[in-house]
């Protein structure tokens, strides 16, 4: 059986794939598990839940409180508040557990759960996977006294919001912003704490129903926010996911500014300051190429992990670096936040723009894009694509012709038979051709 448990945490259809009944089983199997681990320190147990604004968002709130209670654990509800808000509360409050009720970037049907640990982290793989093993296993239930409470965790958004603006070192004043909130978790938070921070803000998707959460809005569809900032004169318009997570942002005239530049804009700023630790920036292998390049060039060493903030995320932690993120806007700021958080992300965005001078345009040209092509091949065994022998001699060639101008990456899809072929060269014509080359390759030896 395939495992439950994805990059981040349970996600599917809800009310079809991610039930009441399967909130409930999870929050139990999680409370047992943590339990086991030593993670409650053997005291009575306290988490903190929070879900974006989708509408499935309430029932299953609701069933993680209710599974958690039946536990034992003593729960607190914060509302609608986006995973980074949650995270932080974790982290700051001392609790032991946090339950985000939230399908981040997916459509207003789907939903997911995800868990994190004291301190605000992701829970490790092996974690998750004794949380599944444990679904639904028989236990003795608490009674009377010993049952957890459920309570309304009061000031969550103010909480967040403050925090936000206490990382700044200073205002945002003189800049005017664009926020595309999604129609998600940060309708209120994100224009709360630009605005608190100094910066003249308009605000598009902040709806606070949840029924067009990622719907032609935010860092998946740039094209409502590119208009808004051309319309309004911004500086700069930014946009964040359905649990807010992500920060994808636009320069003056719309064009795109994406997470790999937002890093190398961040990594600079660090660098400068004495803060970016041993001088590194960790990435994973989807970030492009250009992004290496430019940061060789300014000292920055790249360390690199495979697709997920939490496999970045575990390799800060093995580093103590600063700062780390993916191409799609998943930036973490290890000194602020122990996740990916798109307001903190835009607002030091915004912050490295005021302290410069420079217009975002002027300081996302530190890094060129190189020219990318990526084809999924599917219907194909994704197993072998790291062992068969034609595959491998033909990415070999390819990488000879492109030295170090260039770059291939085969990646197997975690969840189909499909493999990923991904190729970065210095023309449009050199990436696409190379990278059709190698999907026949993949298609004429692998498939099923």
């Amino acid at each position: 059986m395939a495992r439950l448990f994805g990059t981040d945490g349970v996600r599917g259809r809800a009310n079809v794939d991610i039930t009441a009944e399967l909130a409930v089983e999870l929050s139990v199997a999680a409370a047992h598990v943590l339990a086991t681990f030593g993670a409650f320190n053997g005291s009575r147990a306290r988490a903190i839940v929070a879900h974006d604004p989708r509408p499935s968002g309430d029932f299953l709130s609701a069933a993680v409180c209710a599974g958690l209670a039946s536990a034992g654990v003593d729960v607190e509800d914060a509302g609608v508040l986006p995973t980074p808000g949650l995270a932080h509360l974790v982290k700051e409050s001392g609790a032991d557990l946090g339950v985000m009720i939230s399908a981040s970037h997916n459509p207003s049907a789907d939903n997911g759960i995800k868990f994190f640990a004291r301190g605000g982290t992701k829970l490790p793989d092996e974690v998750e996977d004794a949380i599944e093993a444990r679904l639904g296993e028989e236990w003795e239930r608490p009674q009377d006294t010993a049952v957890g409470s459920i309570t309304r965790y009061e000031g969550a958004v103010d909480q967040y919001v403050d925090h936000l603006v206490s990382t700044l070192d200073g205002t945002l004043e003189g800049l005017t912003v664009v926020a595309d909130c999604a129609n998600g978790a940060a309708f209120e938070t994100g224009p709360k704490a630009l605005r608190a921070a100094g910066a003249t803000v308009h605000v598009i998707g902040d709806r606070t129903d949840g029924l067009q959460i990622n719907e032609d809005c935010g860092s998946t569809h740039l094209e409502k926010l590119q208009a808004a900032v051309r319309e309004k004169g911004a500086d700069i318009g930014v946009a964040f996911d359905g649990d807010a997570d992500r920060c994808l942002a636009v320069d003056a005239a719309g064009e795109e500014i994406d997470g790999d530049q937002i890093m190398a804009i961040l990594a600079l700023d660090l660098k400068e300051r004495g803060r970016l630790h041993d001088d590194v920036l960790v990435v994973t292998v989807m970030s492009n190429l250009g992004l290496k390049l430019a940061m060789r060039e300014h000292g920055i060493t790249l360390g690199q992990t495979g697709v997920g903030d939490r496999y970045v995320l575990e390799e800060m932690n093995l580093g103590n670096y600063s700062l780390g993120g993916e191409q799609s806007g998943h930036v973490i700021m290890a000194e602020h936040a122990t996740t990916g958080d798109g307001e903190l992300t835009a607002l030091h965005l915004l912050q490295r723009m005021v302290a410069t001078g420079r217009s975002a345009r002027d300081l996302a040209d530190v890094m060129t894009r190189m020219p990318q092509a990526l084809i999924n091949v599917t219907g194909v065994d994704k197993a072998r694509a790291s062992i068969d022998r034609g595959v491998l001699d033909a990415v070999a060639e390819v990488e000879k012709e492109l030295g170090e101008s260039g770059r291939v990456l085969l990646r197997p899809s975690g969840t189909e038979p499909v493999v990923r072929v991904m190729v970065e060269a210095p023309s449009d014509g050199q990436a696409h051709t190379a990278a059709d080359r190698l999907a026949a390759v993949v298609r004429e030896r692998l498939t099923l």
